[in-house]
């Protein structure tokens, strides 16, 4: 089954086990349920999902499903292009970025 939106991506990562809710920050990614951060090098980007508005440049988002094994976590971390990344610093950036192989 193809996901089509993101809602469709979130409810299949929850199945697989990403329950964190992920949010991004300058230099981290905060899990607000255990009240803490997980820095650029303590997490992995297992798979990502990228989303592109057919009319509106600000419909366009990435859904990252990540996994910070240190702490045992797995979460989801929706973020939306241009507006969310300009604060970020070159480490998070980095971390955040797709890799083509």
């Amino acid at each position: 089954m193809a996901m089509e939106t993101v809602s469709q991506v979130i409810e299949t990562l929850r199945q697989e086990g990403y329950t964190e809710d992920l949010n991004l920050q300058q230099n981290c990614i905060e899990c607000r349920a255990h009240d803490f951060r997980i820095f650029h090098d303590e997490f992995i980007i297992d798979k990502y999902y990228r989303f592109e508005g057919e009319s509106d440049p600000a419909d366009e988002a990435t859904v990252y499903a990540v996994s910070a094994p240190k702490y045992g976590i797995k979460g989801i971390l929706v973020n939306g292009y241009g507006v969310y990344t300009e604060g970020l610093t070159d480490e998070m950036l980095r971390s955040l970025q797709v890799k083509h192989e």
